[in-house]
């Protein structure tokens, strides 16, 4: 048992050796909710008091957060870091989902529909997250309906986006659809008015696992862009030099192709 002491009535733990079970779980001191998106809206005081019932948990990167077909009930928020949302075929091939980064959530449908975990959640670098028990969760769905509304905001674009993941699978090709995975990833370039950046982009096998292809199939979909200057490859970014054109590329791939090649 770690030792703890009295400090104005209250009782805190020391940082000491944690093993088992309680590996992840270390008291954290200085850390907050602010950046959360579910919570922006809250009061000061309101956050102050969602952070004083969280347990805070660090993971390495490749360590399991959440397991699929668990039956924990967590919702966790990301402080800082990155984590991928994976799923394995029947014969082991990883197929990725999303990847979630700092002042974004995971676990929030466990926690409303009381169902075992859909999918795993594995940590992509060094990973800090607050985790709210469901109770917790569910209490503060019901006492504040601008986060409630944000939540339904998060499921309604999961929706969308499982239409759209569908569609892509059932017309377009795996080249075709590496092109529209990077248009969808990259962000406007703060620095460059016009340039879209993927910074950092993601290892090619997680792309790969995203559009349910391989790794080699997203490398020759990538070197076949970069001689055509709409795309160029510097250190760990990927920046999109002319959007428009890489959006009517792979719309007139989509008409000449059909899409049902080469996959």
């Amino acid at each position: 048992m770690r030792p703890v002491s009295q400090r104005g009535g209250r009782l805190v733990h020391i940082a000491g050796r944690v093993t088992g079970r309680d590996k992840h779980v270390q008291v954290e001191t200085g850390r907050t909710l602010a950046g959360i998106g579910l919570f922006e809206d809250l009061d000061e005081a309101t956050r102050h008091r969602l952070e004083s019932r969280c347990t805070w948990r660090r993971y390495t990167s490749g360590e399991t957060v959440l397991e699929r077909g668990s039956e924990s009930r967590e919702v966790l928020f990301i402080i800082h870091g990155v984590v991928n949302i994976l799923n394995f075929s029947l014969s082991g091939r990883e197929v990725a989902y999303a990847t979630l980064r700092a002042g974004d959530c995971v676990g929030e449908l466990a926690a409303i529909d009381g169902q075992p975990r859909s999918a795993s959640v594995v940590a992509a670098e060094k990973t800090l997250v607050a985790v709210l028990t469901s109770q917790e969760f569910l209490a503060v769905l019901k006492e504040h309906g601008a986060v409630t509304f944000k939540v339904l905001q998060r499921l309604t674009s999961m929706v969308r986006m499982g239409d759209v993941r569908i569609m892509e699978f059932s017309t377009l090709a795996a080249t075709q659809r590496v092109y529209a995975e990077i248009l969808r990833m990259a962000e406007p370039d703060a620095a460059v008015p016009g340039r879209w950046v993927i910074h950092p982009l993601p290892p090619l096998r997680e792309i790969a696992g995203r559009i349910s292809t391989t790794r080699e199939t997203v490398a020759r979909a990538l070197s076949l862009l970069y001689p055509t200057g709409m795309v160029r490859r510097r250190g760990k970014s990927l920046y999109i030099l002319d959007r428009d054109k890489l959006e009517e590329t792979l719309a007139t791939l989509q008409q000449e192709g059909g899409g049902h090649h080469h996959v």
